[in-house]
Protein backbone atom coordinates (compact mmCIF):
# COMPACT_ATOMS: atom_id res chain seq x y z
CA UNK A 1 0.00 0.00 0.00
CA UNK A 2 3.10 2.38 0.55
CA UNK A 3 4.56 1.57 -2.20
CA UNK A 4 1.70 2.39 -4.35
CA UNK A 5 0.68 5.59 -2.68
CA UNK A 6 4.04 6.65 -3.35
CA UNK A 7 4.20 6.35 -7.06
CA UNK A 8 1.04 8.04 -7.35
CA UNK A 9 2.19 10.75 -5.37
CA UNK A 10 5.70 10.95 -7.74
CA UNK A 11 3.17 10.22 -11.31
CA UNK A 12 0.91 13.46 -9.63
CA UNK A 13 4.21 15.71 -9.40
CA UNK A 14 5.08 14.78 -12.63
CA UNK A 15 1.93 15.55 -14.22
CA UNK A 16 1.59 18.80 -12.39
CA UNK A 17 5.08 19.74 -13.56
CA UNK A 18 4.22 18.81 -17.10
CA UNK A 19 0.77 20.78 -17.31
CA UNK A 20 2.73 23.65 -15.90
CA UNK A 21 5.67 23.52 -18.55
CA UNK A 22 3.01 22.87 -21.50
CA UNK A 23 4.23 25.68 -23.24
CA UNK A 24 8.04 24.23 -23.11
CA UNK A 25 8.28 20.84 -24.93
CA UNK A 26 11.81 19.97 -24.17
CA UNK A 27 11.30 21.17 -20.55
CA UNK A 28 12.85 17.73 -19.12
CA UNK A 29 15.48 17.94 -21.44
CA UNK A 30 16.09 21.37 -19.99
CA UNK A 31 15.99 20.62 -16.24
CA UNK A 32 19.14 18.06 -17.15
CA UNK A 33 21.24 20.69 -18.79
CA UNK A 34 20.73 22.84 -16.39
CA UNK A 35 21.68 20.34 -13.29
CA UNK A 36 24.62 19.69 -15.17
CA UNK A 37 25.40 23.16 -16.07
CA UNK A 38 25.64 23.56 -11.98
CA UNK A 39 28.30 20.54 -11.96
CA UNK A 40 30.93 22.35 -13.66
CA UNK A 41 32.48 26.16 -13.39
CA UNK A 42 32.59 27.69 -16.60
CA UNK A 43 35.72 30.18 -17.81
CA UNK A 44 35.06 30.63 -21.11
CA UNK A 45 37.20 32.71 -23.66
CA UNK A 46 38.07 36.26 -23.43
CA UNK A 47 39.41 39.38 -25.45
CA UNK A 48 42.48 39.03 -23.12
CA UNK A 49 43.19 36.07 -23.56
CA UNK A 50 47.07 34.76 -25.06
CA UNK A 51 47.02 33.77 -28.73
CA UNK A 52 48.53 30.73 -29.49
CA UNK A 53 50.90 30.06 -32.13
CA UNK A 54 49.75 27.24 -34.75
CA UNK A 55 50.12 25.47 -37.99
CA UNK A 56 46.77 24.71 -38.27
CA UNK A 57 44.16 26.48 -35.83
CA UNK A 58 40.99 24.54 -35.52
CA UNK A 59 38.35 26.94 -33.63
CA UNK A 60 34.16 26.17 -33.20
CA UNK A 61 31.79 29.44 -32.55
CA UNK A 62 28.27 28.41 -30.91
CA UNK A 63 25.40 31.56 -32.54
CA UNK A 64 22.58 32.38 -30.08
CA UNK A 65 19.69 31.02 -30.35
CA UNK A 66 17.44 33.00 -33.35
CA UNK A 67 13.82 34.44 -32.96
CA UNK A 68 13.25 31.38 -35.68
CA UNK A 69 14.95 29.32 -32.84
CA UNK A 70 12.45 30.84 -29.81
CA UNK A 71 9.50 30.81 -32.26
CA UNK A 72 10.04 27.03 -32.04
CA UNK A 73 10.37 26.57 -28.58
CA UNK A 74 14.09 25.43 -29.38
CA UNK A 75 16.37 25.00 -26.05
CA UNK A 76 19.89 25.69 -25.80
CA UNK A 77 21.96 22.04 -25.80
CA UNK A 78 25.41 23.33 -26.14
CA UNK A 79 27.44 24.22 -23.16
CA UNK A 80 31.14 25.96 -23.54
CA UNK A 81 32.94 25.30 -20.13
CA UNK A 82 36.47 27.01 -20.74
CA UNK A 83 38.16 28.37 -23.94
CA UNK A 84 38.91 25.21 -25.56
CA UNK A 85 36.00 22.80 -24.99
CA UNK A 86 32.43 22.31 -25.88
CA UNK A 87 29.97 19.58 -24.86
CA UNK A 88 27.17 18.73 -27.10
CA UNK A 89 23.84 17.58 -24.49
CA UNK A 90 22.58 14.71 -26.74
CA UNK A 91 19.08 13.82 -26.12
CA UNK A 92 18.70 9.80 -25.87
CA UNK A 93 15.83 7.37 -24.77
CA UNK A 94 17.08 3.87 -22.49
CA UNK A 95 15.22 0.70 -23.48
CA UNK A 96 12.32 1.70 -20.84
CA UNK A 97 11.76 5.04 -22.99
CA UNK A 98 13.51 7.13 -19.66
CA UNK A 99 15.20 10.29 -21.36
CA UNK A 100 18.83 10.63 -20.46
CA UNK A 101 21.35 12.50 -21.95
CA UNK A 102 24.97 11.33 -23.88
CA UNK A 103 27.01 14.41 -23.33
CA UNK A 104 29.94 14.36 -25.97
CA UNK A 105 32.85 16.47 -25.30
CA UNK A 106 35.09 17.91 -28.03
CA UNK A 107 38.60 19.78 -27.43
CA UNK A 108 39.51 22.55 -30.21
CA UNK A 109 42.75 25.40 -30.00
CA UNK A 110 39.50 27.73 -29.23
CA UNK A 111 36.22 27.73 -28.54
CA UNK A 112 33.65 30.79 -28.62
CA UNK A 113 30.39 30.89 -26.91
CA UNK A 114 27.49 32.84 -27.88
CA UNK A 115 29.00 36.19 -26.54
CA UNK A 116 31.84 36.37 -28.26
CA UNK A 117 31.82 39.09 -31.44
CA UNK A 118 33.28 38.57 -35.06
CA UNK A 119 35.67 40.96 -33.62
CA UNK A 120 37.06 38.37 -30.67
CA UNK A 121 36.53 35.07 -33.13
CA UNK A 122 39.30 36.81 -35.99
CA UNK A 123 41.03 37.76 -33.47
CA UNK A 124 41.89 34.07 -32.49
CA UNK A 125 41.63 32.61 -36.16
CA UNK A 126 42.45 34.80 -39.04
CA UNK A 127 44.00 37.94 -38.02
CA UNK A 128 47.65 35.43 -36.43
CA UNK A 129 47.54 34.68 -40.20
CA UNK A 130 47.93 38.39 -41.69
CA UNK A 131 52.15 38.15 -41.17
CA UNK A 132 52.58 34.81 -43.02
CA UNK A 133 51.35 36.66 -46.22
CA UNK A 134 54.00 39.40 -45.85
CA UNK A 135 56.69 37.23 -45.17
CA UNK A 136 55.93 35.13 -48.50
CA UNK A 137 53.58 32.47 -47.43
CA UNK A 138 49.91 31.64 -48.18
CA UNK A 139 47.03 31.78 -45.45
CA UNK A 140 44.19 29.96 -45.66
CA UNK A 141 40.59 30.30 -43.44
CA UNK A 142 37.40 28.13 -43.53
CA UNK A 143 34.14 28.85 -42.25
CA UNK A 144 32.13 24.90 -42.12
CA UNK A 145 29.13 24.37 -41.05
CA UNK A 146 25.24 23.96 -41.51
CA UNK A 147 23.18 26.53 -43.45
CA UNK A 148 21.55 28.66 -40.54
CA UNK A 149 24.60 28.56 -38.43
CA UNK A 150 25.63 31.66 -38.86
CA UNK A 151 28.68 31.78 -41.78
CA UNK A 152 26.89 34.44 -43.76
CA UNK A 153 27.57 36.69 -40.43
CA UNK A 154 30.71 35.80 -39.62
CA UNK A 155 32.04 36.10 -43.09
CA UNK A 156 30.35 39.50 -44.16
CA UNK A 157 29.19 40.80 -40.70
CA UNK A 158 25.97 42.37 -39.94
CA UNK A 159 24.25 44.53 -42.49
CA UNK A 160 22.04 46.33 -39.70
CA UNK A 161 25.06 47.43 -37.46
CA UNK A 162 27.85 48.37 -39.66
CA UNK A 163 30.26 48.30 -36.12
CA UNK A 164 29.97 44.53 -36.31
CA UNK A 165 32.20 43.89 -39.36
CA UNK A 166 33.40 40.08 -40.65
CA UNK A 167 35.49 38.10 -41.34
CA UNK A 168 36.48 39.65 -45.19
CA UNK A 169 35.87 43.40 -43.55
CA UNK A 170 38.69 42.74 -40.95
CA UNK A 171 41.01 41.01 -42.66
CA UNK A 172 41.07 43.32 -45.87
CA UNK A 173 41.49 45.96 -43.27
CA UNK A 174 44.47 44.27 -41.67
CA UNK A 175 46.05 43.71 -44.78
CA UNK A 176 46.00 47.37 -46.03
CA UNK A 177 47.13 48.60 -43.01
CA UNK A 178 49.99 46.34 -42.95
CA UNK A 179 50.88 46.38 -47.02
CA UNK A 180 51.09 50.51 -45.99
CA UNK A 181 52.92 50.51 -43.47
CA UNK A 182 57.08 51.71 -43.62
CA UNK A 183 58.40 47.89 -43.19
CA UNK A 184 56.93 47.22 -46.61
CA UNK A 185 57.75 50.81 -48.35
CA UNK A 186 60.75 48.98 -50.05
CA UNK A 187 58.34 46.21 -51.81
CA UNK A 188 56.02 48.20 -53.62
CA UNK A 189 53.16 46.19 -52.33
CA UNK A 190 49.42 46.08 -54.91
CA UNK A 191 46.72 44.40 -53.60
CA UNK A 192 44.28 42.39 -55.87
CA UNK A 193 41.23 40.42 -55.56
CA UNK A 194 39.08 37.48 -56.65
CA UNK A 195 36.34 35.57 -56.34
CA UNK A 196 35.09 32.23 -57.58
CA UNK A 197 32.62 29.19 -56.66
CA UNK A 198 33.05 25.64 -56.90
CA UNK A 199 29.70 24.15 -57.30
CA UNK A 200 29.65 20.40 -58.17
CA UNK A 201 32.73 20.00 -60.76
CA UNK A 202 32.20 23.29 -62.02
CA UNK A 203 34.53 26.23 -61.45
CA UNK A 204 32.46 29.66 -62.02
CA UNK A 205 33.81 33.01 -61.66
CA UNK A 206 31.89 35.89 -59.30
CA UNK A 207 33.25 38.70 -60.99
CA UNK A 208 32.76 38.02 -64.48
CA UNK A 209 29.21 37.07 -65.17
CA UNK A 210 29.48 33.17 -63.82
CA UNK A 211 31.50 32.22 -66.30
CA UNK A 212 33.07 28.54 -66.48
CA UNK A 213 36.67 28.50 -65.50
CA UNK A 214 39.33 26.00 -66.39
CA UNK A 215 42.05 24.28 -63.48
CA UNK A 216 45.22 23.53 -65.33
CA UNK A 217 48.65 22.82 -64.34
CA UNK A 218 51.55 24.04 -65.73
CA UNK A 219 55.09 22.84 -66.41
CA UNK A 220 56.15 23.65 -63.03
CA UNK A 221 53.28 21.21 -61.40
CA UNK A 222 51.22 24.74 -60.16
CA UNK A 223 47.39 24.47 -60.42
CA UNK A 224 46.26 27.79 -62.89
CA UNK A 225 42.66 29.36 -62.83
CA UNK A 226 42.31 29.77 -66.15
CA UNK A 227 40.46 32.78 -67.47
CA UNK A 228 39.75 34.09 -63.66
CA UNK A 229 39.00 37.79 -63.12
CA UNK A 230 41.44 39.54 -60.61
CA UNK A 231 40.44 43.14 -59.75
CA UNK A 232 43.38 45.42 -57.98
CA UNK A 233 41.95 47.21 -54.75
CA UNK A 234 43.29 50.49 -53.10
CA UNK A 235 40.90 50.14 -50.36
CA UNK A 236 38.39 48.17 -47.79
CA UNK A 237 35.17 49.65 -49.45
CA UNK A 238 36.29 48.41 -52.51
CA UNK A 239 36.65 45.11 -51.77
CA UNK A 240 33.37 44.72 -49.41
CA UNK A 241 31.64 46.03 -53.19
CA UNK A 242 33.64 43.04 -54.54
CA UNK A 243 32.20 40.40 -52.49
CA UNK A 244 28.36 42.15 -52.45
CA UNK A 245 29.06 41.70 -56.75
CA UNK A 246 30.48 37.91 -56.02
CA UNK A 247 27.52 37.27 -53.69
CA UNK A 248 24.69 38.59 -55.55
CA UNK A 249 26.25 36.65 -58.51
CA UNK A 250 26.30 33.38 -56.33
CA UNK A 251 22.76 33.76 -55.29
CA UNK A 252 20.71 34.96 -58.64
CA UNK A 253 18.74 32.80 -60.49
CA UNK A 254 17.83 30.33 -57.62
CA UNK A 255 13.97 29.73 -56.42
CA UNK A 256 14.04 27.58 -53.33
CA UNK A 257 16.58 29.49 -50.31
CA UNK A 258 19.66 29.71 -52.03
CA UNK A 259 20.19 25.94 -52.20
CA UNK A 260 23.11 26.13 -54.56
CA UNK A 261 24.45 28.52 -52.74
CA UNK A 262 24.46 26.71 -49.42
CA UNK A 263 25.70 23.83 -51.44
CA UNK A 264 28.79 25.66 -53.48
CA UNK A 265 32.45 26.32 -51.87
CA UNK A 266 32.79 30.14 -52.23
CA UNK A 267 36.35 31.34 -52.75
CA UNK A 268 37.58 34.59 -52.07
CA UNK A 269 41.05 35.49 -52.59
CA UNK A 270 43.30 38.68 -51.82
CA UNK A 271 46.85 38.36 -53.44
CA UNK A 272 49.89 40.46 -52.63
CA UNK A 273 52.53 41.64 -55.62
CA UNK A 274 55.53 43.71 -55.59
CA UNK A 275 55.28 46.55 -58.34
CA UNK A 276 58.66 45.73 -59.13
CA UNK A 277 57.69 42.08 -59.69
CA UNK A 278 54.20 41.50 -61.19
CA UNK A 279 54.26 38.27 -62.02
CA UNK A 280 54.69 36.62 -59.06
CA UNK A 281 52.78 36.53 -56.08
CA UNK A 282 54.46 37.65 -53.04
CA UNK A 283 52.13 35.99 -50.48
CA UNK A 284 47.74 34.89 -50.83
CA UNK A 285 45.32 34.97 -47.97
CA UNK A 286 42.25 32.51 -49.01
CA UNK A 287 38.11 33.18 -47.86
CA UNK A 288 36.50 30.00 -47.85
CA UNK A 289 32.85 29.45 -47.30
CA UNK A 290 32.15 25.94 -47.29
CA UNK A 291 29.23 24.12 -48.35
CA UNK A 292 26.64 23.60 -46.10
CA UNK A 293 26.82 20.28 -44.37
CA UNK A 294 23.36 19.82 -43.92
CA UNK A 295 21.88 16.30 -44.75
CA UNK A 296 20.61 16.17 -48.70
CA UNK A 297 16.92 15.94 -47.16
CA UNK A 298 17.40 18.34 -45.07
CA UNK A 299 16.96 20.45 -48.13
CA UNK A 300 13.39 21.06 -49.92
CA UNK A 301 13.42 18.21 -52.16
CA UNK A 302 15.88 15.09 -53.01
CA UNK A 303 16.35 14.47 -56.41
CA UNK A 304 19.43 12.76 -58.40
CA UNK A 305 20.87 16.44 -58.63
CA UNK A 306 20.79 17.13 -54.98
CA UNK A 307 22.77 13.22 -54.98
CA UNK A 308 25.55 14.41 -56.94
CA UNK A 309 25.97 17.66 -54.89
CA UNK A 310 25.51 15.26 -51.96
CA UNK A 311 28.77 13.32 -53.32
CA UNK A 312 30.43 16.04 -54.38
CA UNK A 313 30.67 17.62 -50.98
CA UNK A 314 31.49 14.82 -49.17
CA UNK A 315 34.44 13.86 -51.78
CA UNK A 316 35.64 17.68 -51.84
CA UNK A 317 35.62 18.00 -47.72
CA UNK A 318 37.09 14.15 -47.29
CA UNK A 319 40.16 15.35 -49.59
CA UNK A 320 39.83 18.70 -47.97
CA UNK A 321 40.48 17.13 -44.48
CA UNK A 322 43.56 15.25 -45.63
CA UNK A 323 45.11 17.78 -47.07
CA UNK A 324 44.84 19.98 -43.78
CA UNK A 325 46.38 16.89 -42.22
CA UNK A 326 49.13 16.65 -44.41
CA UNK A 327 49.88 19.91 -44.19
CA UNK A 328 50.43 18.94 -40.20
CA UNK A 329 52.48 16.43 -41.34
CA UNK A 330 55.61 17.48 -43.65
CA UNK A 331 56.40 15.30 -46.32
CA UNK A 332 52.89 13.20 -46.01
CA UNK A 333 51.30 12.34 -49.29
CA UNK A 334 48.81 15.50 -50.31
CA UNK A 335 45.64 14.20 -52.56
CA UNK A 336 45.03 17.34 -53.75
CA UNK A 337 44.01 16.01 -57.44
CA UNK A 338 40.88 14.67 -55.00
CA UNK A 339 38.47 17.12 -55.70
CA UNK A 340 38.48 20.75 -57.77
CA UNK A 341 38.27 22.50 -53.89
CA UNK A 342 42.06 20.94 -53.27
CA UNK A 343 42.93 21.70 -56.57
CA UNK A 344 42.74 25.62 -56.67
CA UNK A 345 44.35 25.24 -52.69
CA UNK A 346 47.29 23.06 -53.77
CA UNK A 347 49.56 26.52 -52.80
CA UNK A 348 48.05 26.74 -49.90
CA UNK A 349 49.12 23.40 -48.61
CA UNK A 350 52.58 22.83 -49.60
CA UNK A 351 55.77 25.48 -48.74
CA UNK A 352 57.42 25.49 -45.41
CA UNK A 353 55.63 29.24 -44.66
CA UNK A 354 51.84 28.01 -44.86
CA UNK A 355 49.23 28.45 -42.33
CA UNK A 356 45.54 27.28 -42.04
CA UNK A 357 42.59 28.15 -39.59
CA UNK A 358 39.01 26.28 -40.14
CA UNK A 359 35.94 28.13 -38.05
CA UNK A 360 33.79 25.02 -37.87
CA UNK A 361 30.29 27.08 -36.80
CA UNK A 362 27.12 25.17 -34.85
CA UNK A 363 23.71 26.05 -34.47
CA UNK A 364 22.56 25.25 -30.42
CA UNK A 365 18.79 24.03 -31.28
CA UNK A 366 18.18 20.19 -30.22
CA UNK A 367 16.57 19.58 -33.63
CA UNK A 368 20.11 20.53 -35.04
CA UNK A 369 22.20 18.22 -32.90
CA UNK A 370 22.48 15.73 -35.34
CA UNK A 371 24.31 18.55 -38.10
CA UNK A 372 25.99 20.09 -35.25
CA UNK A 373 27.45 16.74 -33.98
CA UNK A 374 28.50 15.85 -37.60
CA UNK A 375 30.69 19.38 -37.57
CA UNK A 376 31.87 18.74 -34.69
CA UNK A 377 33.40 15.49 -36.07
CA UNK A 378 34.72 16.90 -38.90
CA UNK A 379 36.13 19.39 -37.27
CA UNK A 380 37.65 17.13 -34.58
CA UNK A 381 39.21 15.07 -37.02
CA UNK A 382 40.90 17.96 -39.28
CA UNK A 383 42.96 18.21 -36.03
CA UNK A 384 42.61 15.48 -33.17
CA UNK A 385 43.30 17.17 -29.79
CA UNK A 386 41.70 14.54 -27.83
CA UNK A 387 39.91 14.90 -24.67
CA UNK A 388 36.56 13.39 -24.15
CA UNK A 389 36.38 14.71 -19.87
CA UNK A 390 36.23 18.23 -19.05
CA UNK A 391 39.32 19.94 -17.90
CA UNK A 392 39.41 22.02 -15.10
CA UNK A 393 42.61 23.66 -16.67
CA UNK A 394 43.97 24.50 -20.27
CA UNK A 395 47.39 23.59 -18.92
CA UNK A 396 46.24 20.28 -17.78
CA UNK A 397 44.77 19.59 -21.46
CA UNK A 398 48.25 20.52 -23.24
CA UNK A 399 50.23 18.33 -20.71
CA UNK A 400 47.98 15.52 -21.26
CA UNK A 401 48.30 16.19 -25.10
CA UNK A 402 51.94 16.59 -25.20
CA UNK A 403 52.69 13.57 -22.97
CA UNK A 404 50.57 11.41 -25.39
CA UNK A 405 52.36 12.79 -28.45
CA UNK A 406 55.86 12.03 -26.16
CA UNK A 407 54.54 8.11 -25.90
CA UNK A 408 53.72 7.35 -29.28
CA UNK A 409 56.75 8.64 -30.36
CA UNK A 410 58.57 7.23 -28.25
CA UNK A 411 56.82 3.77 -29.33
CA UNK A 412 58.49 3.64 -32.45
CA UNK A 413 62.19 3.90 -30.66
CA UNK A 414 61.76 0.73 -28.39
CA UNK A 415 64.03 -1.64 -30.35
CA UNK A 416 66.34 0.96 -30.97
CA UNK A 417 66.58 1.60 -27.06
CA UNK A 418 66.37 -2.10 -26.41
CA UNK A 419 69.39 -2.90 -28.78
CA UNK A 420 71.67 -0.76 -26.70
CA UNK A 421 74.12 -2.24 -24.17
CA UNK A 422 74.39 0.84 -22.04
CA UNK A 423 70.44 1.62 -21.55
CA UNK A 424 70.05 1.36 -17.92
CA UNK A 425 66.71 -0.43 -16.56
CA UNK A 426 64.92 2.45 -14.93
CA UNK A 427 65.25 4.60 -18.29
CA UNK A 428 63.75 1.22 -20.08
CA UNK A 429 61.03 0.71 -17.57
CA UNK A 430 60.41 4.48 -17.92
CA UNK A 431 59.97 4.11 -21.56
CA UNK A 432 57.98 0.94 -21.20
CA UNK A 433 55.41 2.59 -18.91
CA UNK A 434 55.30 5.65 -21.87
CA UNK A 435 54.50 2.30 -24.12
CA UNK A 436 51.90 1.23 -21.89
CA UNK A 437 50.05 4.80 -21.37
CA UNK A 438 50.15 4.92 -25.23
CA UNK A 439 48.65 1.72 -25.97
CA UNK A 440 45.78 2.48 -23.17
CA UNK A 441 45.01 5.87 -25.14
CA UNK A 442 44.96 3.29 -28.76
CA UNK A 443 42.24 1.00 -26.53
CA UNK A 444 40.04 4.55 -25.48
CA UNK A 445 40.74 5.27 -29.24
CA UNK A 446 39.25 2.47 -30.15
CA UNK A 447 36.49 2.54 -28.01
CA UNK A 448 35.79 6.04 -28.72
CA UNK A 449 35.34 4.57 -32.63
CA UNK A 450 33.59 1.67 -31.98
CA UNK A 451 30.99 4.16 -30.20
CA UNK A 452 30.91 6.38 -32.97
CA UNK A 453 30.19 3.38 -35.69
CA UNK A 454 27.33 2.15 -33.76
CA UNK A 455 25.83 5.84 -33.46
CA UNK A 456 26.42 5.84 -37.48
CA UNK A 457 24.83 2.19 -37.97
CA UNK A 458 21.50 3.57 -35.97
CA UNK A 459 21.67 6.86 -37.94
CA UNK A 460 22.40 5.35 -41.37
CA UNK A 461 18.86 4.85 -42.64
CA UNK A 462 18.31 8.78 -42.42
CA UNK A 463 20.77 9.94 -45.08
CA UNK A 464 22.86 7.65 -47.31
CA UNK A 465 25.24 10.48 -48.20
CA UNK A 466 26.08 12.04 -44.67
CA UNK A 467 26.18 7.98 -43.67
CA UNK A 468 29.03 7.81 -46.75
CA UNK A 469 31.04 10.97 -45.41
CA UNK A 470 30.96 9.87 -41.89
CA UNK A 471 31.99 6.18 -42.26
CA UNK A 472 35.13 7.35 -43.99
CA UNK A 473 36.20 9.62 -42.19
CA UNK A 474 35.88 7.03 -39.35
CA UNK A 475 37.88 4.43 -41.48
CA UNK A 476 40.29 7.26 -42.21
CA UNK A 477 40.81 8.51 -38.72
CA UNK A 478 41.39 4.75 -36.93
CA UNK A 479 43.86 3.78 -39.66
CA UNK A 480 45.60 7.06 -38.86
CA UNK A 481 46.04 6.05 -35.16
CA UNK A 482 46.96 2.67 -35.97
CA UNK A 483 49.48 3.51 -38.00
CA UNK A 484 51.18 6.04 -35.13
CA UNK A 485 50.79 3.39 -32.82
CA UNK A 486 52.98 0.79 -34.36
CA UNK A 487 56.34 0.03 -32.82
Amino acid sequence: MERRRRNAEVKAEKEEISRLNQDTPHWELLAMITQYRNTITLSPLSYNDFIEDHLITVAVRKRPLNKFDLVKKEIDIITIPNKNQLIVHEPKYKVDLTKYLDNHVFTFDYTFNETCSNQIVYKYTAQPLIQTIFEGGYATCFAYGQTGSGKTYLMSGCPKNLKEKGIYALTASDIFKEANSEKYDDLKLEISCSFFEIYVKKVSDLLNGKQTLKLLEDGKQQVQVVGLTERTVSSVDEVLHLIKIGNEERASGQTSANVNSSRSHAVFQICLRSKLNPKKIHGKFSLIDLAGNERGADTFFSSKTTKMEGSEINQSLLNLKECIRALGRKGAHLPFRGSKLTQVLRDSFIGANNKTCMIAMVSPGVSSCENTLNTLRYADRVKELGGSEVQGSKSLDHDLHMETNSAVRSSHSLNAYSSMKSFDKQSKDRLEDKIINAHKDIVKKLQKSAKEAEDLLNSSKNDVEKYSLNWNMLIDDVVTSLNKAKM
